[in-house]
Parts: C-alpha cells; sequence; structure tokens
C-alpha cells in the first residue's frame, strides 16, 4: 500500500502561508532544490487542494519555472495530480484530474494502488480532512527560520489531536530544518 504523505514549509512560528497567501518568505536555495528533486523523485502522485493547485498550476508549467528549476519543473508537470475541489470542475494542467466528491474514498483507492508514494502539498483545508479520517501516513515539515507573526497555521481548527512520533529529520546548511512523523495510530 502507498502512504500519503502532507509536505509543508512552515514558519517558526507555525504559518504555512503569510496573511496575504504569500510564499516569498519561504528559504530556498540549492541544498533545498536537491532535495525537492530526491523527494519528488520518489513519488508516484501529488494531491493539491484548489487553491494549492492554481498556485502550482498558474507558475511549473510556466517558461520561467521552466528555465530556473528544469528538475522541479519536469516532476511537476510530468507526474500525475489529484486536485480534491467542490468549485473546480475541470483542469488544465498536464496528468490532473479533478475529484468533486468521495474524498476520502478516492484517497484510500489511491492508496491500495501498486506505484511511489503519495504526496499533499500545504493544501490546510484538505490535508485537516485527511488527517481527521486518518488517511495521513507521514507528515513533513520542512520548518523555516523565519518569524512571520501573523499568517495561516496549517492545521488551524482541526477538530480531533493527533500524536506524532518523530521518524527522521535532516538540519539544512540553510537554518532549514526537516522534521518527519508518522501518526501514533490507537491499537
Amino acid at each position: 500500500m502507498r502512504k500519503l504523505i502532507a509536505q509543508t514549509l512552515i514558519s517558526l512560528d507555525g504559518y504555512f502561508e503569510d496573511n496575504n497567501r504569500g510564499l516569498s518568505w519561504h528559504n530556498v536555495d540549492q541544498e533545498f532544490d536537491n532535495y525537492t528533486i530526491e523527494m519528488l523523485g520518489g513519488l508516484g502522485t501529488l494531491l493539491f487542494g484548489r487553491v494549492t493547485y492554481e498556485l502550482m498550476e498558474s507558475f511549473w508549467p510556466t517558461e520561467q519555472a521552466i528555465k530556473s528549476d528544469p528538475f522541479v519543473a519536469r516532476y511537476m508537470n510530468e507526474l500525475p495530480k489529484v486536485v480534491f475541489s467542490k468549485k473546480l470542475k475541470t483542469a488544465t494542467w498536464n496528468n490532473t484530474k479533478v475529484v468533486n466528491a468521495n474524498i476520502t474514498e478516492e484517497v484510500q483507492k489511491l492508496k491500495e494502488q501498486p506505484g511511489r508514494d503519495i504526496s499533499l502539498f500545504a493544501s490546510s483545508n484538505l490535508a485537516k480532512t485527511f488527517v481527521e479520517h486518518g488517511l495521513i501516513d507521514e507528515f513533513h515539515f520542512l520548518i523555516n527560520p523565519v518569524v512571520l507573526g501573523t499568517g495561516h497555521s496549517f492545521l488551524n481548527g482541526l477538530q480531533s489531536k493527533q500524536k506524532l512520533k518523530l521518524i527522521n529529520s535532516k538540519v539544512f546548511n540553510s537554518g532549514n530544518v526537516l522534521l518527519c512523523y508518522e501518526p501514533v495510530r490507537a491499537n
């Protein structure tokens, strides 16, 4: 069974985006790009909520993205993608399927298919839904050495407590710290 990995960059004070949904504070360098390329190379499917999908779709297929980060752009454009949205009916980005209903059943079907792991990028509202239904197998938080003061918390409004176990960590030369957790499931 494939794992579902929720991945996001967050500030030291726990925000995944600033108040304007901005990401300009992301601490990105060559080491981060190398990590991203390796991570994407191990995935079989990318999942997004509508807002994150629209952000990614507006950048990765562009000439600017392909020139500035060709390896990441290749993975982002070629990997199969699923966007979960009640509003979006069709998708224009290569290899993208839109799912409007039965979200948890669709994710369970994806997990049961053979192949490489699945990753959910950012997509806070969708992540909360997945947590509440026990669908996430790992959380990968890339902590950036910045304090935003205000913004949007990744799992703000989660209705249930989720205990996690640290399974891996990595410190980047830039000050970024990757923390990988798995949920502690009740026996």
